[in-house]
């Protein structure tokens, strides 16, 4: 600092403003990498962990917090000293603050190491992120902030960080965590430690780790993506053509979308129970295997297979700033998924966006509109948002609208952005000031605007 700026260090926020969420994450530093270190034994559900932060200070820092749940912190260090540290209620988990021995200055990097240990199925403060598998594994559901109930971290989509991951489990059981597998080592003790690396930025609540008796099945995508899936040790032959569909699916959508996959590598992960439903953690898709009990008869599974895959490129690769953006995750989800079913002619685009707009007119008044949610997870957000781009389509058309979509990936590939950036996209990309007005009553109006191209449709 100069002398006109002199060091006064101050505590970093327990809370990164989430409008949903005020005090989800932490302000006063920025992650730029995690190395997680997760030694689980299956049936007992017992683990320790070893994570390590590579930060940066974003202000002069007396102290800075991580979110946590559920777990014995054993020891604390910030570049290599220990530090003083204690553990607090927050509103949906646990604050852990940190004291380092020297405060921190503005613009210093700086590494956090926490030891842990604990249970998978401990009482946690908030809900758990864990979900238990019948044979003693367990998978991870942390979306939208239950990433703290597997390790310290910054849980906020505001700051995404690259990630190691190293997990170990006893020998036949099969580790997963986000990325690339780059091998496996001998841990001692009749253990095996697997290593994966994901190069591309993740938000916290993506991460995609497990142990269970499962498998590995390999493949190649469009322009060499690896393809790595995971399906029950015992189930192959049922899952086997089902993940299959995922090169096609990719295909699809690099074509609909102009854009390529955003990551080196995909895959879906079907576990044999513990959880039902379906979530885009990155580069790894979570499902629960009802989606697929009539997959000998039907194909409308690959519904929500290509939801899912939307989310590597809205959501994973460009993610909202804050949840009240989530819009920006489920509504081309919703979208493009039913692009592909009108495709696969199984399903009406026209008929599902007509349905939707007359359900959004009254869901506008009691949850909000889609770019102002007053909770997560609603309607507004998943088919109101994709009766908003919906709409806008109509106004401008296919070829436009494919611009705008494209122009809005590649600008804030691997990033973060909201609803003011995708308006902003939107203008500029298509040369027409007049979208900024459109699609500010869309996205934040109390009624229905009328819909392009279907005056018949009722506002309300």
């Amino acid at each position: 600092p100069d002398s006109a700026s002199p060091f006064d260090p101050r505590p970093g926020s327990a809370g990164a403003g989430d409008p949903l969420f005020p005090t989800l994450g932490n302000g006063g530093y920025d992650v730029g990498h995690y190395d997680l270190s997760f030694d689980f034994t299956p049936v007992a559900y017992d683990f320790t962990g070893r994570i390590r932060i590579s930060a940066t200070a974003t202000q002069d820092l007396s102290s800075f917090n991580l979110d946590t749940d559920g777990h014995t912190i054993d020891s604390v260090t910030v570049d290599g000293a220990a530090a003083r540290w204690s553990l607090s209620p927050g509103s949906s988990g646990q604050e852990l603050t940190v004291v380092p021995v020297e405060p921190l200055h503005d613009h210093r990097p700086f590494r956090v190491e926490v030891a842990y240990h604990g249970n998978g199925k401990d009482p946690r403060s908030g809900l758990t992120g864990w979900r238990y598998m019948s044979d003693g594994g367990f998978a991870s559901a942390a979306q939208a902030s239950r990433a703290d109930t597997f390790a310290p971290v910054n849980d906020t989509p505001s700051d995404k960080a690259t990630w190691d991951f190293h997990i170990t489990a006893p020998d036949g059981w099969t580790a997963a965590a986000n990325g690339d597998l780059t091998g496996t080592r001998p841990a001692g003790g009749s253990r095996t430690t697997w290593d994966f690396r994901l190069d591309s930025p993740m938000a916290t609540e993506l991460m995609g780790i497990s142990v269970d008796r499962q498998t590995y099945l390999s493949g190649e995508g469009p322009h060499g993506v690896r393809l790595r899936h995971l399906v029950p040790e015992d189930q192959v032959a049922t899952y086997r053509p089902i993940v299959e569909h995922t090169g096609e699916q990719i295909a699809w959508l690099e074509h609909t979308l102009g854009v390529k996959y955003p990551f080196s590598t995909y895959g879906v992960q079907i576990v044999r129970d513990g959880y039902g439903d379906a979530l885009e953690n990155q580069t790894l898709s979570l499902f629960g295997p009802n989606w697929f009990k009539n997959a000998a008869t039907s194909t409308t599974y690959t519904n929500t297979m290509v939801h899912e895959l939307t989310h590597q490129w809205f959501g994973d690769s460009v993610t909202p700033t804050d949840w009240q953006q989530a819009w920006l995750n489920e509504g081309p989800a919703v979208y493009y998924a039913a692009r592909w079913a009108d495709e696969q002619g199984t399903a009406s685009l026209e008929d599902k966006m007509r349905t939707a707009y007359r359900q959004l007119a009254t869901v506008r008044r009691t949850d909000g509109p889609p770019g102002k949610p007053t909770a997560l997870g609603g309607f507004n957000i998943y088919d109101g948002g994709a009766v908003v781009l919906y709409a806008l389509n109509q106004r401008v058309g296919e070829e436009r609208f494919g611009q705008i979509m494209k122009s809005w990936l590649l600008k804030h590939r691997q990033a973060n952005a909201d609803s003011e950036d995708f308006i902003d996209n939107a203008v500029s990309t298509a040369h027409d000031a007049s979208l900024r007005p459109f699609l500010e009553s869309w996205l934040y109006g109390l009624d229905n605007p009328p819909m392009a191209g279907h005056p018949d449709w009722s506002t309300s």
